[in-house]
């Protein structure tokens, strides 16, 4: 066989390694477990209080679409809601206060923290200063959401009787992220496709297991298990903080949960590639700890497992080259197979399926841009801050 048929060959193994071997990641069946709730007519007494934090920089243009919905939750219990404004030009804080002066429900109580000091990033500077302010009304749940997130009425309910029904310290969902624009649909899908890869959910999911990991729009965090795993402080450094923040949880023995979100959505647009582009590299380097080697493992195996079938079946048709095509073309069929479901997911074209090797070019791409960014001195830039040499995942 030529050498692209061996490599379309490699490409087919590995495709049926992960279709079979990698925690059935393709699957979108992990949504909030089953849960049992007291009835809404009961005493609040009976349901855990609540704080909600949210860190929130420069959001004034997110925010009359995702704080009405925080405001807006029906919770039995007690629930309160901390936004911390982190040093923003935009008027994010008053625009906070008038949004719930106007519409009521949950109270809301802003905080100013000053600039981040050293060795902290500024979302988990922006959670320690509202989580030290929550944790004067001892609530029992801390709820980690962003500043960009819708919440359905019944979402904090639900989190709270699925973390109480199954015993969990961190329940966790990834957003429904947007998909409007061309781009969108094109990148944002497979974001969460390549996320649940590299962190398959039912490994997550399963007690004792290795692979942690969170979503840290919308996280659901025991207070009890935040205070004994030194919940932000021991993370202060983290960029993939959502990742660092669950793998520091099941570190201090808590019981965590990820799965995909039916009632929390993410509203930030990202309509052009170069939004989309920002977004993942920004953290893309952090997310190989700033390793080049293995930087040079993940371009080869991205290379091998998504562009080899394309190019094999180009060799099949184009050069006779049968071996390959044949590898090549069954490699990209189960590649596509297993895309379908989040393109379901996402309520997206299933022709969007055979072009997931473009999509993941540009991921690729993304990812050596990263690294670019990193050696320049720029690292992770977000909203005005730059954190050049950021750890992704601090032992401390």
């Amino acid at each position: 066989m030529s050498t692209i048929a061996w490599i379309a060959a490699a490409s087919l193994a590995a495709w049926g390694f992960l279709l079979l071997g990698q925690g059935f990641f393709w699957r979108t069946d992990q949504r909030l477990p089953p849960r049992e709730a007291p009835s809404t007519r009961v005493a609040p007494s009976t349901w855990p209080s609540v704080a909600v934090v949210v860190p929130a920089r420069d959001e004034a243009e997110m925010l009359p679409v995702s704080l009405p919905s925080l405001l807006a939750q029906d919770y039995p219990g007690r629930a309160e809601i901390f936004l911390v404004d982190d040093s923003s030009t935009d008027g994010t804080g008053a625009l906070a206060r008038e949004l719930a002066d106007r519409l009521g429900g949950l109270p809301l109580t802003v905080l100013s923290p000053p600039e981040p000091a050293p060795g902290w990033t500024g979302k988990l500077w922006a959670l320690r200063h509202g989580i030290e302010q929550a944790r004067a009304e001892a609530p029992d749940y801390l709820l980690l959401t962003d500043a960009d997130i819708a919440h359905e009425p019944d979402s904090l309910r639900e989190l709270v009787a699925a973390a109480r029904t199954n015993g969990l310290d961190l329940v966790s969902q990834m957003a429904r992220l947007r998909v409007a624009s061309p781009w969108e649909r094109l990148i944002v899908p497979a974001f969460v496709y390549f996320f649940s890869q590299l962190y398959p959910f039912r490994r997550v999911n399963r007690p004792g297991a290795r692979t942690a990991a969170a979503a840290g729009g919308c996280v659901l965090l025991r207070t009890e298990i935040a205070e004994r795993a030194r919940i932000p402080d021991s993370i202060r450094q983290a960029v993939i903080d959502d990742v660092s923040l669950a793998r520091t949880v099941r570190r201090a023995g808590g019981r965590i949960w990820l799965g995909l979100a039916d009632r929390v959505d993410s509203v930030r647009p990202y309509p052009r590639l170069a939004d989309l582009w920002r977004m993942v590299a920004r953290s893309a380097y952090a997310q190989l700890l700033h390793n080049p080697l293995l930087l040079v493992g993940t371009v080869a195996g991205l290379a091998v497992v998504y562009l080899a079938p394309p190019v094999g079946v180009y060799a099949g048709l184009s050069g006779g080259d049968a071996p390959a095509g044949l590898l090549g073309g069954g490699a990209w069929a189960v590649m596509a197979g297993t895309y379908v479901p989040m393109l379901r997911y996402y309520r997206q074209s299933l022709w969007l399926a055979p072009l997931l090797p473009f999509t993941a070019l540009l991921y690729l791409l993304m990812t050596v841009d990263s690294a670019v960014r990193h050696y320049r001195g720029r690292g992770a830039a977000w909203k005005g801050r730059t954190y050049a040499r950021p750890e992704a995942a601090p032992e401390r």
